[in-house]
């Protein structure tokens, strides 16, 4: 495991001004500034003193505790950084990601910075996942997704990959669940984030291997350096030709697969436990009929041909963020699952049940408590938000905006009595106070809307209301505070703005 940590950085006297970045994580409010990530200068791009200087006291925290940090560079949205390590095996791994995460923000501290790691903390520009990188190893190092130079090599890739593509297209519900949180919902299928159907990316060359296998033909690959396979139904592969596509949540990058799903705020141990989990399934069948074989390559050449025919949907390397692509995964049968709400469940049906109990990682009643508190949690992340919504509006916006309103009627005043033409801060009142208006009838659908949802006592729906109502009521209600952000004037707005926050670093 190698799990790439995304996150935000921003000044710490703009945070102590945000209650929405404070009690929920994230803005509740916030205009985009004429500016965001357009221009694509942030991703890469030169690192300014101040966060370079976290990023080496970061990395000399984490080393003192033997934690492999490598890689850290500035990511696509302003504001966004990234941190990778040397990789590891994955409960170590999973260890050391959540003290990564705890010395982000204590590293952030010390530095008069405020470290984000919520999925989505600015609308309008891209947020934050961890780039799971996982593949299997034997005991001494062996890397079983590294195709091979031999005969014996090649025919271990195959089963080990024909295992992963099983496990992946069978369980895909479970992969999504072992992904979800509050913060996720509004980050997958954004512009920089794969959308909830889950796919595998395998690369066109390595996708017209396995076809070809299945087909019965034999391959020409294309290309200046080349991997020598022993296998003749697989021709030599390219180096370079994994690339990885940077849309699919579940990318193969030459030796190991990309998980992309992952919500940067969460344990990676989730994800993990489910991808060892569904390939260990995998590969316990396929080791019973190889034990069974007479014939261990032509057994292996069966496997593929199988898997290919039977788990080749899930094979997907064109841009996963098309609606063309969301249209063509319900032709293949792959599953949608929109909310976190709807994927909960799919770690504690009968299905994840028995397969959990099977190879005793968790039980009925542990996978159904699991059910219960992650339900009960995002209820009450949602209803945090909606509270502080409605308080900041309240003591915050409503007020600025209703002193504005009075600013301009007394100068429409003014200005007519002097006789001269109103038109201009006339227009900006009306368009001012009808935007008050709605903000105030929303804020009473917010309220009533988070009354409602807190007096169900089932805790699905409970959380489905507060996923269908109150989250939809906080959507309307921000239109209207957004809109009202760029007619003020800025003393007159109460908080600090996005491009404060974003881009003075």
């Amino acid at each position: 495991m190698g799990p790439e940590q995304e996150y935000f950085l921003i000044d710490k006297d703009y945070f102590d001004q945000r209650t929405d970045l404070m009690l929920a994580g994230r803005t509740l409010f916030g205009a985009m500034p004429p500016k965001g990530q357009e221009l694509e200068d942030q991703y890469f791009g030169a690192i300014k003193d101040r966060i370079a200087k976290f990023m080496r006291d970061l990395d000399i925290e984490l080393w003192k505790m033997g934690i492999s940090s490598k890689t850290k560079h500035n990511e696509v949205a302003p504001a966004q950084f990234e941190m990778a390590p040397i990789f590891s095996i994955s409960s170590i791994a999973a260890d050391h990601n959540q003290l990564v995460m705890e010395t982000m923000q204590k590293v952030a501290l010390r530095n008069g910075l405020v470290c984000l790691l919520y999925e989505k903390p600015f609308a309008g520009v891209n947020g934050s996942g961890k780039h799971n990188n996982w593949s299997m190893a034997t005991d001494d190092g062996l890397n079983l997704l590294e195709p091979g130079n031999t005969p014996h090599d090649n025919e271990q890739f195959l089963v080990f990959l024909a295992a992963t593509l099983t496990a992946v297209d069978r369980h895909a519900d479970k992969l999504r669940a072992s992904a979800s949180n509050p913060g996720n919902d509004l980050r997958l299928g954004a512009n920089e984030a794969p959308p909830a159907i889950i796919s595998a990316f395998m690369g066109e060359q390595l996708t017209a291997v396995l076809n070809n296998i299945a087909q019965g033909k034999e391959t020409e690959s294309k290309g200046q350096q080349f991997m020598t396979i022993g296998v003749d139904t697989l021709p030599k592969l390219p180096m370079d030709n994994s690339d990885r596509n940077r849309t699919s949540p579940f990318a193969f990058t030459g030796n190991k697969f990309e998980f992309r799903m992952v919500p940067s705020s969460m344990s990676i141990a989730d994800a993990n436990t489910v991808l060892n989990t569904i390939t260990a399934e995998a590969l316990d069948e396929i080791a019973t009929r190889l034990e069974k074989a007479k014939n261990l390559e032509k057994e292996v050449t069966a496997i593929v041909k199988e898997t290919v025919k039977e788990h080749g949907r899930i094979i997907f390397n064109g841009n996963n963020y098309t609606d063309e692509w969301v249209k063509e995964a319900a032709k293949r049968g792959l599953p949608n699952i929109s909310s976190a709400i709807e994927a909960y469940g799919a770690l504690a049906n009968d299905n994840a049940v028995a397969l959990f109990e099977k190879y005793k990682i968790l039980s009925g009643r542990e996978l159904h408590s699991r059910y219960e508190i992650a339900l009960e949690q995002y209820a009450k992340h949602i209803n945090i938000e909606a509270r502080c919504a409605i308080s900041m509006t309240k003591t915050q916006y409503l007020p600025n905006v209703t002193a504005f309103v009075r600013e301009l009627a007394e100068t429409v005043t003014a200005i007519k009595g002097a006789g001269a033409d109103a038109s201009v801060p006339g227009a900006l009142l009306t368009k001012v106070n009808d935007l008050l208006s709605s903000a105030a009838k929303n804020l009473a659908a917010l309220e009533s809307a988070t009354a409602k949802a807190n007096a169900i006592d089932d805790a699905h729906k409970k959380a489905k209301a507060f996923h269908d109502s109150v989250f939809t009521a906080q959507v309307d209600l921000r239109k209207d505070i957004d809109a009202l952000e760029v007619l003020l004037p800025r003393d007159l707005w109460p908080v600090p703005t996005y491009q404060e926050m974003l881009f003075d670093l």
